[in-house]
């Protein structure tokens, strides 16, 4: 009896010590196919699709989406289940709703956007600001500016519905823009100081508006501009192009850009 005893409580002792051992690797193993369950769907505008980055899909055509754009490095990062990469340059919020939401159902798991920069005249003012003087550019900025924070709140507002109503249980990160100038860097050339600080401002006014808006949709927001911060054009290291062939490349991140500016903030977000 003694020895059976004692070879029953050996026993015991080492199915607690063998469950206690498998426990952390078979809470691991379930925890795997969960982080490789997640459906990602990647709209929005040029900021997105990677239109300055170079290396682009030409099956994208005109969207211009680049393979070391954020959304493909945080797809090759993370390999999720599916990943659908709609957002295209020259996007408007109109256009994410007409065109690029139909990858999005109660499956998707993920989604990100950069949206409206080209709601507010982005590439037009820029064009104003390189060939028509400081008068012309600061005029031009505060158009902007008042439609910034007239009117884009309500376009940020129809397109996250959309994306809710799209995608429900989807987690949305939605990322903003950098500033485009160091003030008091080291450009000799080009646009005015007076015209670099007011188009910053401009970028700060659409961050603000569009990190109110996603907070109030309860979606994560993604302020770049800190990545950024060093590595804008008259800096000694800048991560976007200044005026440049082609031409659509201008004032967009470069893939240095793409990976250190964007790519980690998603990365921190998700």
């Amino acid at each position: 009896m003694k020895m059976r005893r004692m070879v029953k409580v050996a026993a015991t002792a080492a199915l607690a010590l063998c469950v206690t051992a498998l426990g952390p690797a078979a809470a691991s193993a379930q925890d795997t196919p969960g982080a490789a369950a997640t459906a990602y769907v990647a709209l929005g505008d040029s900021y997105s699709s990677g239109v300055g980055a170079g290396s682009y899909d030409n099956d994208s055509g005109d969207c211009r989406r680049s393979t070391v754009a954020y959304p493909q490095l945080w797809a090759d990062a993370n390999a999720p289940s599916s990943f659908d990469f709609t957002a295209c340059s020259g996007a408007r919020t109109t256009d994410v709703i007409a065109t690029q939401l139909d990858p999005l159902s109660a499956n998707t798991t993920l989604v990100s956007i950069s949206i409206g920069g080209n709601d507010a005249g982005f590439a037009d003012t820029m064009q104003t600001c390189v060939l028509s003087g400081t008068s012309a550019c600061l005029s031009a900025v505060a158009t902007a500016n008042q439609y910034i924070t007239d009117t884009l709140p309500g376009r940020l507002d129809a397109v996250y519905d959309a994306i809710r109503a799209a995608a429900p249980n989807a987690e949305v990160v939605v990322l903003g823009y950098p500033r485009m100038y160091e003030l008091g860097g080291s450009c000799v050339f080009g646009i005015s100081e007076e015209s670099r600080a007011a188009i910053n401002s401009a970028s700060d006014n659409l961050s603000e508006v569009t990190a109110k808006r996603a907070a109030d949709h309860g979606f994560a927001y993604g302020d770049v501009r800190p990545a950024f911060t060093g590595h804008e054009i008259c800096s000694s290291d800048p991560w976007l192009h200044s005026v440049t062939l082609p031409v659509t490349d201008s004032y967009h991140p470069t893939a240095a850009g793409q990976s250190g500016g964007y790519y980690p903030v998603m990365e921190d977000l998700v």
